[in-house]
């Protein structure tokens, strides 16, 4: 949750705009073609908006009675000329976070513990990081280059960015115009927005460097459940890892994605000291290059260790979180 105080609103029609692209009532299908019968049994299921359309996948969709997947494909078509479905700049997903709706705790301490959550995770401060570190030019004559960032857990924050930028001395605006940002809703999306991407990376050759994902696997965890989705859900993981490793050889591009941990129950007679284990599978360890897991130590100190490499042996780093993002630890 974030709180601060009530903000205001310099320009009425501009925030007028915004809310009708938060809220856009699912009725407006009907002038791209959805007839009204659709969308009656789009409500009974409580998909009311047409974001709710671009959150629901269309496997969900199908299960809708009456619904076939003709009508279903239809609705998505419809759904995306309507909403932005591709990426906007930092700088852009900075402006419309504005529009948030904020109330107050009535204790300052309180709501200065709410505004920095993502402090305890390192996972996705170092995401942040290396949007900003990307820019920077560094050895062997590398310049730095664009980032592509695509958010499958609403973590991602431009405030953030800006804070690392005055660590690095770079421009706040500069550094935002150089992030596109998406946000993904259903792995189905996830997967799409992935067209996007190659068709930017081919349209601006060599400008873009990095390309993050934070977290691969939450979506699939959400539109996979059960053993019996298992083999599915790892068959379409696999293709969207196949379509990262080819991306990233084709426009020379480093790909870093994030993952989650979970407990390992097979663990419990090993006498591990942390029995747990990343999600995914053999395919996502097998598909990641260099692998490395973090943990947390005291405070703000956490532990990088390399598990998985082909040019570096096995090895930990005590790195800290700071305003300024991941940084040197601090005996």
């Amino acid at each position: 949750m974030k709180v601060a105080e009530d903000q205001v609103v310099e320009d009425d029609s501009s925030f007028q705009d915004d809310e009708e692209s938060f809220f856009q009532d699912i009725d407006l299908l009907q002038k791209h073609g959805i007839n009204m019968a659709d969308i009656k049994k789009l409500k009974s299921v409580g998909i009311c908006t047409v974001k709710g359309i671009q959150m629901t996948t269309r496997k969900a969709l199908c299960n809708i009675k009456g619904l076939s997947e003709a009508k279903v494909e239809k609705i998505k078509e419809a759904a995306g000329k309507l909403l932005n479905v591709g990426f906007q700049t930092a700088f852009e997903y900075s402006a419309r976070r504005k529009q948030v709706f904020h109330v107050t705790t009535g204790s300052q301490e309180f709501e200065l513990i709410c505004l920095l959550p993502e402090f305890r995770t390192g996972k996705t401060q170092l995401s942040h990081t290396l949007c900003v570190t990307a820019q920077l030019p560094g050895e062997d004559g590398y310049s730095g280059g664009k980032v592509i960032f695509i958010d499958t857990e609403n973590t991602f924050r431009p405030d953030r960015l800006r804070d690392i930028a005055d660590r690095f001395n770079v421009d706040h605006d500069a550094v935002l115009d150089n992030v596109l940002y998406a946000r993904a809703y259903t792995s189905e999306h996830q997967m799409e927005l992935l067209d996007f991407v190659a068709a930017k990376f081919h349209e601006e050759g060599g400008v873009f460097k990095l390309l993050i994902i934070d977290s691969i696997m939450a979506l699939f965890r959400v539109d996979f459940s059960g053993r019996g989705e298992l083999a599915e859900r790892q068959q379409k993981l696999a293709q969207m890892l196949s379509r990262l490793q080819k991306i990233s050889e084709e426009y020379n591009v480093a790909v870093f994605i994030t993952n989650q941990m979970t407990a390992d129950p097979g663990a419990g007679m090993t006498f591990q000291a942390d029995p747990k284990k990343p999600i995914g599978g053999h395919i996502l360890a097998h598909a990641s290059t260099t692998r490395i897991s973090l943990r947390k130590g005291r405070g703000e100190m956490r532990i990088a260790k390399i598990f998985d490499s082909p040019d570096m042996p096995e090895n930990e780093a005590t790195f800290a979180i700071s305003a300024g993002g991941v940084t040197d630890a601090k005996d």
